[in-house]
Order: structure tokens, then sequence, then C-alpha cells
């Protein structure tokens, strides 16, 4: 277990589960072996009530704060918001965060080793769901033997994550932070996705998910990237950032990059490439795509009966997850007097401002955990 700051080193490690425990999906399908790469970050205290659970984003993993040895000053995707006296206190917290199942940072998924042909599984490897993401994370849980997590939290994709943790796992969890997301996509996100994924399928070296040995479908998965990235910013901070700038100094009305915002989104598309499988983009946004906590009922009915605490937090400028997707959680749980804290923070950065946005993200989540863990010292579990 990594107790160290971390500000000094982050270690992954990894959950194999036990061969006789099998993982059924929800799908139905028994998932052949599951591992899960994950870090820790902090001190479980004796009496395993100061856990919180990290869920990353679409293109997160387990890293979520702090420098591998030997690595310089790479640090995890939210190192600002995890650390000691951080808005994740590691001097008062235990923090874990789990690589997704379906992901391709060293848990299960689509290149991961198929052990009855010894290759990648690609895309023999089952569908997965947001739900199978948190059963997974459940049982790295119990391997802590911690029976009730002080929160989960999570952004975008872990925001789902974070929601399905209390519709599956209410009774196991004091509260939640869900943080610009949603309880289902709109059929604009799912279209989004969907542009994405024709890009990478329509890439020649794609080859049907089978490209382990000759090489990834790079272009398609650089223009799935560009596409979300988009997404992500908003059309104020693009222009402040951007404007019509040109990358030549004379407009030549060329097929190649002029303009300043091309460059950047290519350099975002050729990046990402080296550090994401493009078969874990296809499985992952398919379940973000088919995630709806409410199904066929109403979103307040979801939400009877659970007793955990919530802070949900949105951004002005967010339009790919916007504050009315979250206003509508909040909705739901106010119907069923739960209590809910809402703050939806003044951002130009548009979706990517929870990634940006620390200092008012810090006081919040700080004040929210403080008082959460205040009452349950005082009342117990």
């Amino acid at each position: 277990m990594n107790t160290a700051s971390p500000k000094e080193h982050a270690e992954t490690r990894f959950y194999n589960a036990p061969e006789d425990e099998e993982f059924i999906l929800e799908s139905g399908v028994k998932l052949p072996e599951l591992r899960i790469a994950y870090e820790t970050y902090g001190e479980l205290n004796e009496e395993k009530t100061n856990a919180i659970l990290i869920c990353h984003a679409l293109s997160g993993d387990a890293h979520v704060a702090g420098c591998y040895p030997g690595e310089g000053k790479r640090t995890g995707w939210w190192d600002e918001m995890v650390g000691p006296g951080r808005a994740f206190d590691t001097e008062k917290y235990f923090i874990i965060c789990s690589n997704v199942i379906g992901g391709c940072k060293g848990s299960s998924g689509p290149n991961s080793i198929n052990p009855k042909t010894g290759k990648p599984y690609g895309l023999s490897f089952p569908i997965i769901s947001v739900k199978d993401m948190v059963n997974a994370q459940k049982r790295l849980v119990d391997h802590f033997g911690i029976e009730k997590l002080l929160s989960v939290c999570g952004g975008s994709m872990g925001g789902m994550q974070a929601l399905e943790w209390v519709v599956s796992h209410h009774k196991h969890l004091v509260s939640c932070i869900p943080i610009a997301t949603t309880y289902k996509h709109s059929a604009q996100q799912i279209a989004f996705d969907e542009v994405g994924r024709q890009a990478i399928m329509a890439d020649p070296d794609w080859k049907g998910g089978d490209y382990y040995e000759s090489g990834p479908p790079s272009r398609g998965l650089a223009v799935a990237r560009m596409v979300g990235h988009i997404t992500y910013m908003s059309d104020e901070s693009m222009d402040k950032k951007f404007g019509r700038l040109l990358a030549k100094e004379k407009l030549g009305f060329e097929f190649e990059t002029e303009f300043e915002v091309e460059g950047y989104l290519r350099y975002r598309g050729d990046t990402f490439v080296k550090r994401f499988d493009a078969n874990s983009y296809l499985y992952l946004t398919k379940a973000m795509d088919h995630f709806d906590i409410q199904k066929d009922h109403k979103l307040a009915s979801i939400f009877k009966g659970v007793k955990t605490r919530f802070l949900v937090i949105a951004f002005s400028s967010d339009w790919l997850y916007p504050p009315s997707q979250s206003k509508e959680v909040v909705k739901a749980l106010k119907m069923n007097g739960m209590d809910v804290t809402y703050c939806e923070i003044s951002s130009s950065y548009g979706h990517d401002s929870f990634l940006l946005e620390f200092d008012e993200q810090t006081r919040l989540i700080k004040h929210f955990l403080d008082g959460t863990f205040r009452k349950i010292e005082k009342h117990g579990k």
C-alpha cells in the first residue's frame, strides 16, 4: 500500500480477482479474468472510515496524482486536487483511484492478453457498461476490507461512475461528489461519440480491431480525439486561446495547418494516439452512451431510500454536460429529501473546467468532506 505523499512518488499496483470468484458482466457474460490497475495515496485508518474513491474520465487512468520515479515532473491527471492539504487531503484520507475495466492502462480491457489465445482480445473482449466498471471497483474496495467508502468522486465519465455507485451500492457509501456529468447521454452527446467511433473504424489500420501486431489506427484515433477535444472546450476559451491567429504569416488557403487552432487540435490528436488504445475508446464511449440510471423509471424513484450525502458541481460554460443535466439530478435528490448541495462554478473553460478550476473546487470539496467525516466520527458508520 502506497502511503507516501503523492508529491514524493506514485506507484501503480494490480488487483487480480481469485480464479474461483466469477465476475459476471451486466450482459450476463463471464469475464474470464478480472485485473484492476490502481494507485493509493494516504493511509487507511484503523476503523477504515476515511477511504475515498476517485473515478477517472474517458481518457484518464489510475494515475490521479504524484510522479513516477525517474519520470521528472510529469504528474497525475488531477494532481492539484490530491495531496497533503489539498481537496482530497492525503494527511486525512485514504485515496483510491483505479483504471476502469475496458480501459487500456493495466485493467482488463481489449488490449489485455486473452489467456485462451495468448494475444490481445481486441473486439472479442466482452461489451462492458458503467455498472460493470463500478462493480469491478467494488471488488477492489472489498479487497481493502472497506465496508463503507467515505465518498466517491469523479468528473465526466467519472461522475457517471459516482452516480452508479449510489444506485448499485449506496449502502456502502456515505457521500457522493459527481462533477460535470449527467445521468444519461443526450442524442447530441451520443452523436459526438459516434463520429469519433466512425473515424476510428474508417481507418484502414483498424482492421476490425485486430491491429495489435501491425500498428494502431493512428489517424482515426487522432481525429476522434480532435472531435472530442472540441467538445471539452468552450467557444469563449477557444477564442481567447486562439482566435483567428495564423500559424503562418500569410493565409494561403492550403490544406495544411494554417490556423493556430488547427495545429493545437492536431497536436492533441497525435499525443493521444501515443497513450491510448483505439479499441478502448470504442468500448468506453459505448458504455457512456448506454449509461442511464433511470432506465424505464422516473429519475426521482431511483434515489428512493438512499441516505447518501451529495455535493453536485457543474460549470457555467460546459456545453457537453451542461448545468441543466446536473440540476435534473439535484431536483430528483431533493424530491427524496436528501442532503444535497449544488454548486455551479462560473468558468470559461467549458467541460475541461473540472480539470482546470482547482481553487473553487478545492474549497467546496474540502468543506464537504470535512463535514461528512465529522458526522461519521460523531454518529459512527
